[in-house]
């Protein structure tokens, strides 16, 4: 890859490994052809996160995992947007449609639902990043 692009750099928190896994492989080097590649960030509790977005490390989303035990994505979401200046886009996952109000209220701009499908989480996330505003349904 030319040094013309920087990558883009993603954020992903779940507690399960399974799960970053499966983010990580839906998200490939790229999330879409007219995107640069980007470097993945994954953590697995929201100290460590928080740590890293506290050292002022650019990020430009975050991936959250709402099933996370103790520390749900949802609320880590809330916080940063709360709290960071400028917060880049969050999306979050869902463990069913229903929680999508949850999502909301989270204030993250994108929400999709466990199971993870490849697809759909690598297009939503690609959106993300082009700066396209989404609607959570």
């Amino acid at each position: 890859m030319s040094n013309h692009t920087p990558k883009k750099q993603i954020v992903i928190y779940s507690d399960d490994s399974s799960v970053r896994a499966t983010i990580v492989s839906a998200l490939g080097r790229r999330t879409a052809a007219d995107i640069s590649e980007h470097s993945i960030h994954e953590f697995a509790t929201g100290p460590a996160l928080r740590a890293f977005v506290d050292s002022g490390s650019h990020v430009d989303l975050f991936i959250l995992d709402g099933e996370s035990a103790p520390e749900g994505g949802m609320g880590i979401a809330r916080q940063l947007k709360d709290e960071v200046f400028n917060c880049p886009p969050v999306l979050v996952i869902t463990g069913r449609v229903q929680d999508s109000w949850l999502a909301a209220w989270s204030m993250a701009e994108a929400s999709v639902v466990h199971p993870i499908d490849p697809f759909t989480l690598a297009h939503t996330a690609a959106q993300l990043l082009r700066g396209t505003k989404l609607v959570t349904i």
